[in-house]
């Protein structure tokens, strides 16, 4: 097993720098969007997330990581979760309100579930089986396309 395999179970999914973020554009004609709150996805988990978003974690029909960054799924979750605050915080009327609904609920309730990314982790300690990506077969030839009548997705089989 190579280093890099002991230290992620899955890919590695690599945080883009703050200057590689796409900025949305500007509704008000040109203006400069804030700069973030938070420069990572890690200082707004330490800084915000977890100490706003607290639950009771069994480590059996709750569970959560210590180590989020070592799987893959987490770390695209909670990244997705930092830019939408991100984003969402700007609107003072009720973006809270979407984050909650929208964003934060549906994403926390599938990394803390029993089954999530996290399964076989407690909060103190990684898992010691990993989870396993899922398996794939390839599509077999002359397989009708049932995307085809929106364009197809599979090409010419």
């Amino acid at each position: 097993m190579s280093e890099f395999e002991e230290i992620y179970d899955e890919d590695y999914v690599s945080e883009p720098a703050p200057d590689e973020v796409a900025e949305p554009a500007s509704s008000t004609g040109g203006e400069a969007r804030p700069e973030p709150v938070y420069g990572s996805v890690e200082q707004f988990l330490a800084e915000y997330l977890l100490p706003v978003y607290r639950r009771a974690v069994s480590g059996t029909s709750t569970t959560w990581c210590a180590q989020w960054w070592r799987h893959s799924e987490a770390w695209i979750r909670l990244d997705g979760l930092w830019r939408s605050w991100e984003y969402l915080r700007l609107d003072a009327a009720t973006g809270m309100s979407v984050w909650l609904r929208d964003h934060a609920d549906p994403h926390m309730a599938v990394l803390l579930s029993a089954d999530g990314p996290f399964k076989g982790c407690t909060p103190d300690q990684h898992a010691t089986r990993p989870l396993k990506a899922l398996p794939l077969a390839p599509v077999p030839e002359g397989t009708p396309d049932p995307t085809a009548a929106a364009g197809g997705l599979l090409g010419d089989r």
